[in-house]
């Protein structure tokens, strides 16, 4: 007998950001001429390896949302009463194979609309974060399918000087400061 799927819902949210109710992960994101993605919680994460570096990731070809497109390390979202350290943590395992520590939010007001180039939106409260590993990922390639390690200020610089190469919400991150959030890192 076939174990029972459980459900990965998506809480989603009033524009002050209180809770209205759940959706299925699978059905929550849309396009923009089908009436768009209705306003959900998520959240983001910049991981930094050992020597300061930050994770990139590029999300896999098949990704519904972005598909292909280079980011911070993870995204996803809570579950309905998850702490979003926890859900960082989780995602954090499940897509890349990385135990976080040092896990603390950087930007906590973040949130985003954006669609990709076939009209699939993005419309989320995301609080943003800052994690530390001492491993290289390991992607589930479902997730993302490839990787770098990059210095803060390149990533800067290249977001800064191309930023229609990176996805929506890692540029609004860096204009809105995540960067200077790094030790060692201060604003341009």
């Amino acid at each position: 007998m076939a174990e029972p799927t459980e459900v990965e819902l998506v809480v989603l949210v009033d524009p002050d950001g209180t809770p209205t109710g759940t959706e299925p992960k699978a059905t929550v994101h849309h396009r923009v001429d089908e009436g768009g993605t209705p306003l959900h919680l998520a959240f983001s994460c910049h991981i930094m390896g050992p020597d300061g570096r930050l994770l990139m990731t590029r999300r896999a070809l098949t990704k519904v949302a972005f598909p292909g497109v280079w980011t911070n390390a993870v995204c996803g979202h809570p579950g309905p009463d998850e702490d979003p350290v926890d859900a960082v943590r989780r995602r954090a395992q499940q897509e890349l194979g990385l135990t976080l520590s040092d896990v603390r939010l950087a930007l906590p007001d973040f949130r985003y609309r954006a669609a990709d180039a076939a009209g699939m939106e993005e419309h989320e409260v995301c609080p943003v974060y800052i994690a530390r590993t001492d491993d290289d990922p390991t992607p589930d390639p479902d997730e993302a399918d490839d990787w770098s390690w990059v210095e803060p200020e390149q990533l800067r610089d290249a977001v800064t000087s191309a930023p229609f190469a990176f996805s929506p919400w890692l540029a609004l991150q860096v204009r809105a400061g995540v960067l200077d959030n790094i030790p060692g890192q201060s604003g341009v």
